[in-house]
């Protein structure tokens, strides 16, 4: 019940802004349909009437009849499919809008416990098994039910007892065929969690190919390829199997409907109860009936793939982000303060001890924050928190004077930037890259915020400027912080978060990021994460973390002017590291 009340739920959804077209296809179907009941009818009259002796013109109209009947019937099955086959797609197209729109609405340990490769099948694997249930699962279970019944009331008026026993037949090839579907469920659903971890593991593989290729890794890769397949064949031999067994419970059925149909339709005839029309008639119909019932066992066999791929989905719609949203916005204009107050927080909830232990620290509005520390020190964690992509274990984070989680997510978003070293482009054009399929951002703010950040000759440099499409590797690492940095610029966010945003560049792209990001944080609050202690020259306060804990803070020009700060001592040292 529990399911049959998703189905429902799923198909309303779903097709009620497409009734119209559904309208049209269950027309389609149940014309079809009764073109099917009516040409047996047509040639038992023919038989009868030949035997009959009728007139050559009689008998050529009864076959034209035939014939028109049997081209309309295929001209409706070519509509059938064309018909269902869009809105299976325009359904589905649906349902992925809502899976992709859910997903970035999830928290960052949600994304980071699965890879793009998992996500993609379940994305679009798991919906595209749904086409056929959205397009003509429920038309043609209704259909063909319809399609039995006339079948039945058709061979009940020609003989009651071959009405009631092709009846009890019906029931019990209906009933070995339901029981199928439930037995073959557990095989499907198991292929499908193998199949995304297969798939999720390729795409890992072919993202970092070349680091694969330069560590000389590829044992590894074939071996875990052959550890997946390992698990996935015996499950696919499986769910194989239990497909033939389907197959060849539903060949044992047809075969005795057959059977059926020549025993009672011969015994019939023998005893002249019938004419040979009718016993065409017979045969014909209790065929035929091996078509809605064929049909039906293909629905229930792509059911079993809708429940596996469904039972995926609901689990994956009902995942709820760990980041519950707020309730406060807009945030006060221009620069905003940071105050971090004993923060704590872990990625593990049982690691001990935490990423970052006891956190404080208060940055005024307008200020610049640099944070130095070892690898690991918890610069990148404390980085992601002020951007909210995690909520701590404990302690409080106020941005512009309000707690975090109080505003909502997406004034966060807007209002504070985070930019790191890695630069994601996507598939469209210099302008799409920029505002992100904004169309509300003109192309004069676009060309205010490159001119600003030195990239407006570059752009125009470009064979179509803004309508240039970007692949993924057309720009180099400092074009494309460059274009990062307009992004954020474009936003016009009160706070500011660079993770390490030059590390990976050459010292002339270097100088040019220098410029941009000067720009980019005037009147602004910026909090710069960087290994090179030149890039903090800018900074108006540091902070320097050790184990997640506060080692110093305070303002550069006193840390630096204190001989004994650790600040003062990494200066010395990157000095004597320079003249050596």
């Amino acid at each position: 019940m529990k399911t049959s009340n998703l189905y429902a739920r799923l198909l309303l959804r779903y097709l009620t802004p497409l009734r119209m077209q559904v309208v049209v296809l269950a027309l389609l179907l149940l014309i079809s349909i009764a073109l099917q009941l009516v040409n047996p009818r047509i040639v038992s009259h023919f038989l009868d009437q030949a035997k009959a002796g009728a007139s050559d013109r009689t008998l050529l109209f009864s076959a034209l009849l035939f014939i028109a009947v049997a081209l309309v019937q295929q001209v409706l099955s070519v509509l059938v499919t064309y018909r269902s086959e869009i809105l299976g797609w325009q359904s589905t197209n649906a349902m992925r809008e809502d899976l992709v729109e859910h997903c970035l609405a999830l928290d960052q340990s949600f994304h980071k416990s699965r890879t793009a490769g998992e996500m993609i099948e379940r994305v679009d694997g798991d919906v595209g098994m749904l086409a056929n249930f959205f397009s003509k699962f429920v038309l043609e279970i209704v259909g063909n039910v319809l399609l039995v019944i006339g079948v039945l009331i058709i061979l009940f008026t020609i003989n009651v007892r071959v009405g009631a026993a092709i009846s009890v037949f019906t029931v019990l090839a209906l009933s070995i065929l339901y029981r199928m579907r439930a037995w073959s469920l557990r095989p499907r659903v198991k292929e499908r969690q193998v199949a995304s971890a297969f798939y999720g593991f390729v795409g890992e593989t072919l993202t970092g190919a070349e680091d694969l290729r330069t560590l000389g890794a590829e044992p590894y890769v074939q071996h875990r390829l052959i550890q997946l397949f390992r698990e996935w064949i015996p499950v696919r031999v499986l769910v194989i199997s239990v497909w033939c067994v389907a197959f060849g419970v539903s060949l044992l059925v047809f075969s005795v409907s057959d059977s059926l149909a020549l025993v009672l339709a011969g015994h019939l005839f023998t005893i002249h109860a019938v004419t040979i029309g009718t016993v065409y008639a017979i045969f014909a119909y209790i065929a035929l009936l091996a078509i809605p019932l064929d049909r039906i066992q293909r629905q229930m066999q792509d059911l079993q793939k809708v429940d596996a791929s469904l039972t995926r989905i609901q689990e994956l719609l009902t995942t709820e982000s760990a980041l519950k949203d707020g309730t406060i916005e807009p945030l006060p204009a221009g620069a905003l303060n940071v105050d971090v107050d004993r923060l704590r927080f872990s990625y593990d909830v049982a690691a001990n001890p935490p990423v970052l232990n006891d956190l404080s620290f208060q940055l005024e509005a307008g200020r610049v924050l640099g944070i130095l520390g070892r690898t690991g020190s918890g610069k990148t964690t404390l980085a992601r928190l002020l951007a909210r992509l995690y909520d701590p274990q404990g302690g409080e984070v106020r941005i512009g004077g309000m707690l975090l989680p109080d505003i909502t997510l997406a004034e966060v978003r807007r209002r504070v930037a985070l930019v790191t070293q890695d630069v994601q482009l996507l598939d469209g054009s210099i302008r799409d890259n920029l505002t992100f399929f904004n169309p509300e951002v003109s192309d004069q703010q676009l060309l205010g915020a490159l001119d600003t950040l030195g990239l407006l000759d570059w752009c125009q440099a470009q064979p179509q400027g803004l309508d240039t499409r970007l692949e993924a590797n057309s720009l180099s690492a400092g074009e494309a912080q460059l274009l990062a940095f307009a992004r954020v610029f474009l936003r016009d966010p009160g706070l500011v978060i660079l993770d390490e945003a030059s590390s990976r560049l050459d010292p002339a792209t270097e100088a040019v990021l220098e410029r941009a990001i000067d720009r980019l944080l005037d009147r602004r609050t910026g909090v710069i994460i960087a290994h090179r202690l030149r890039t903090l020259d800018r900074v108006d306060d540091v902070l320097i973390l050790e184990d997640g804990c506060v080692a110093e803070f305070g303002s550069r020009a006193v840390l630096a002017a204190r001989p004994q700060s650790r600040y003062a001592h990494l200066l010395r040292t990157a000095a004597n590291e320079a003249l050596a």
